[in-house]
């Protein structure tokens, strides 16, 4: 457990961050609070605004009244964010890692929802989330006359860094009961960017010979065999860019990214989110699917040491999809987000 002493995980009650985010944020965040109300979850909350509705409000998208919250709680729940396209703001979610050295993104993929192409993946991603090519280092070059004629960008990757991620995917391996961590990378072409990173991972992986076994694949044979047989992979830790693309990969391998909860871990922090989008269209409209913010919230709960109510939360939500078959939209039904909530209110009891 990062952040978070065990005498004090089983405390009645843990201050914590929420923001509830953008577009169809504050719907799933009510429909997730309510049922964390429901099974007595430790959390107090403290309400904070991020995005596109406090820059509308504030003219700023990250308050400093918000970031004074995340470091003083160390814990936040986040809804979906909206980041503008090629222009405005810079994202708040690569704000706040860099800034919280918020170091390893971690993205569950596992199959709940009966009927659909792949029944049995179980796996999870685990991505570096500070360096590599999202480190922004962008310009642009001017060629006769035109400012932007040319855009270039640069990434990095530390030696120090890969072998912290590597690290972190090893001993989550460990405590997670994972047989196999399959690192990565584009060594074959990206000597020196993606070579820093499988060197430094097969150095760590030497430790955990015996306990953890260690496969390695090109990124993209990995997204070719992850469509194929998704089965074969158990744990996969690797780059920025890399892991974000892969991540949505096994999140569309059983469902969607209504499917999706991710996590992002410092050494004192942690940020749960669902990973998917804002969903503007959809606003306000109550049918958006709040599963991924939900079991983000199971995530958490695991973080501060109850598993007790993780374990809960993660059997009422199964017995709703597989046993009731309640389905939102994006998942082929008609539920809606009102009755997703109450159906997991009563699978709790």
């Amino acid at each position: 457990m990062i952040g978070h002493k065990q005498d004090s995980a089983m405390s009645k009650t843990l201050p914590a961050t929420l923001i509830a985010g953008d577009g169809i944020g504050p719907e799933i965040m009510t429909s997730v609070t309510t049922v964390l109300d429901a099974i007595g979850a430790p959390f107090v909350w403290d309400h904070q605004s991020a995005g596109m509705e406090a820059f509308d409000r504030e003219g700023t998208a990250l308050p400093e009244a918000t970031l004074e919250s995340i470091a003083r709680t160390g814990l936040v729940l986040k809804g979906p964010l909206t980041t503008p396209v090629g222009k405005g703001f810079r994202s708040i979610n690569v704000t706040l890692r860099q800034k919280f050295d918020l170091y390893a993104n971690v993205r569950p993929t596992k199959t709940i929802v009966p009927g659909g192409r792949y029944e049995n993946v179980d796996l999870v991603v685990i991505r570096e989330n500070v360096e590599g090519l999202y480190a922004a280092m962008e310009h642009y070059m001017a060629v006769d006359g035109d400012p932007e004629a040319v855009a270039y960008g640069a990434g990095f990757n530390t030696r120090a860094e890969c072998h912290r991620i590597v690290r972190h995917a090893f001993e989550y391996a460990v405590k997670n009961g994972r047989k196999k961590v399959t690192l990565v990378h584009k060594a074959n072409i990206l000597k020196i960017l993606s070579g820093i990173f499988l060197h430094e991972g097969r150095r760590v992986a030497a430790e955990y010979e015996g306990r953890v076994a260690l496969e390695e694949r090109i990124v993209d044979a990995c997204a070719m065999e992850l469509v194929i047989k998704p089965e074969n992979y158990d744990l996969i830790v690797t780059t920025n860019l890399f892991g974000d693309i892969l991540s949505d990969l096994a999140a569309g391998l059983v469902g969607g990214l209504g499917m999706a909860p991710g996590a992002n871990i410092g050494e004192d922090m942690a940020v749960f989110e669902a990973v998917h989008g804002s969903a503007p269209d959809i606003a306000g409209q109550g049918i958006a699917n709040p599963l991924a913010l939900m079991m983000a919230a199971s995530m958490m709960l695991a973080h501060v040491g109850r598993q007790d109510l993780s374990r809960r939360l993660d059997t009422a939500m199964e017995q709703v999809i597989t046993k009731e078959g309640l389905r939102t939209r994006d998942l082929g039904g008609n539920a809606t987000t009102h009755n997703v909530t109450q159906a997991l209110l009563r699978a709790i009891g």
